[in-house]
């Protein structure tokens, strides 16, 4: 994966590790343009002429962090449905089209958005586009295709959650950590939210949240911007704004101490699970403090030259695996999160002090300067290396504008990683790294039944069609 801007969803769509590159000099940003057409749908271009491909993607303010107890999972089975016809195109073209068109497309729901995205030859931008407004507002939801669509997410769901230890203890992980706050809940849903969800539900959802003052078009690539705002006010313009009221406010209260939780799970491994409470760089109350927490995670695993690496893994060797990460654009609050499977020979408290350990240091002790600077070698050449992507550029673009950020401070995210002391650094593991804003989840393995083993995989927050 590439750098950390985009959603955890692609778990990434999502926080996305530092790059281990070597540093290069940045290249300049495309130029980009934006505009609100009359009826509130937000559209940004970047032009990018190195190849005569485009990303059109849009982005619809929804995901789980939108839903409530009894819906969880609904913007998710909304997904999967608008994949299911209009009355101008049934079931099944929308794919066939696009493939016929030498393109590739997909979708993905997230916990702060859902996004729908086509890669195309230039010249067939405006298919993707008819395709798109197209089911914004026409959507059939015949009760058929959604009664075997739901069970198409029941299963995806006791295959990458249910059946899937890891994945598990992180739902009950989240589950734990958030108490108020809609990250309690995940993506996919709880299984019998989904067995009552029915075909009224999901209209409704629909009818509420896809319209275009609440959707965001952006488009990457070998393109004229003034074509693509003309296109997009063609295709969408007509559309009248929906009266969108925000969810209220759910706000996580103050943790009154440690949180623990064990899993029991058939697994061939233990593992676990510490998240420290945070804030985003939505929810800041000033942005050195997020910046300084993504070059914290950095610190920590950052590559093979990171301490998580170099410390745990091969050093003491009593991790087989350690990873950080932080949820630097989530929409709400979020974690400062790490995770690890112990080494042979070594249990699960030993892995939890060693981890322990670690957080300890990082509160107690500046960072080298020799550590830091790895890191902002790395992001500087991060950036030239996602440029490369149209798709990458259409998601960190999405993925800010979205969540309500200023799409820029993609471009200018290098510079503020740059902007960080190891100072800074310290602060906010001692603001936030503290035992009474910690949740831990540990795995306990139980036998495992040969005939039916478990699935193996990572704890993803967002899912794709």
């Amino acid at each position: 994966m590439l750098h950390p801007l985009t959603m955890r969803l692609l778990a990434a769509l999502l926080s996305l590790p530092l790059a281990a590159c070597a540093a290069a000099p940045t290249s300049p940003v495309a130029p980009t343009k934006e505009t609100v057409l009359d009826n509130g749908m937000h559209v940004i271009v970047r032009e990018d002429h190195r190849a005569p491909v485009v990303v059109s993607q849009v982005w619809y303010k929804v995901g789980s962090s939108y839903e409530h107890d009894g819906l969880t999972g609904i913007s998710h089975v909304l997904e999967h449905m608008m994949f299911k016809g209009t009355p101008k195109h049934p079931a099944g073209e929308f794919s066939r089209i696009i493939a016929e068109n030498g393109g590739r497309e997909n979708a993905f729901t997230g916990t702060d958005y859902t996004a729908y995205f086509q890669q195309l030859e230039k010249s067939r931008l405006p298919v993707s586009l008819e395709l798109e407004s197209d089911r914004m507002r026409n959507l059939l939801l015949p009760p058929e295709e959604f009664t075997k669509e739901v069970k198409v997410v029941m299963e995806e769901r006791r295959m990458r959650t249910d059946d899937n230890p890891d994945a598990l203890t992180y739902e009950q992980f989240m589950a734990a950590a958030y108490q108020v706050s809609p990250y309690h809940h995940p993506v996919i849903g709880w299984m019998t939210d989904l067995e009552h969800l029915d075909v009224a539900d999901l209209r409704h959802w629909y009818q509420e949240w896809y319209a275009p003052n609440n959707a965001t078009l952006v488009v990457v690539g070998d393109v004229k911007t003034d074509d693509v705002f003309a296109m997009a006010k063609k295709y969408f313009g007509e559309f009248k704004p929906s009266d969108i009221q925000s969810p209220k406010p759910r706000t996580e209260p103050p943790q009154k101490g440690e949180r623990c939780i064990v899993v029991k799970a058939p697994a061939e491994l233990p593992s676990l699970i510490m998240g420290y409470r945070a804030p985003s760089l939505v929810t800041t109350d000033a942005q050195w403090k997020a910046y300084a927490l993504e070059v914290l995670a950095g610190v920590l695993d950052g590559g093979e030259s990171a301490r998580f690496a170099r410390e745990l893994v091969r050093g003491q060797q009593i991790a087989a695996a350690a990873s950080a990460s932080y949820g630097l654009t989530d929409r709400l609050d979020t974690l400062f999160t790490l995770s690890a499977t112990p080494a042979n020979g070594h249990d699960i408290k030993q892995l939890e002090q060693a981890l322990r350990d670690q957080v300890k240091r990082v509160r107690d002790e500046l960072i080298s300067s020799d550590e830091l600077a790895r890191i902002k070698a790395q992001v500087t050449a991060a950036k030239v290396y996602e440029r490369d992507s149209v798709f990458y550029q259409a998601m960190q673009i999405g993925t800010l504008a979205t969540v309500g950020l200023d799409w820029r401070e993609g471009d200018r995210y290098a510079e503020r990683i740059n902007a960080v002391t190891p100072e800074q650094v310290r602060a906010v593991a001692r603001e936030y790294l503290v035992d009474d804003q910690l949740t831990v989840a540990r795995l306990d393995p139980q036998p495992i039944d040969r005939k039916h083993p478990p699935k193996s995989g990572g704890m993803n927050q967002g899912v794709m069609r």
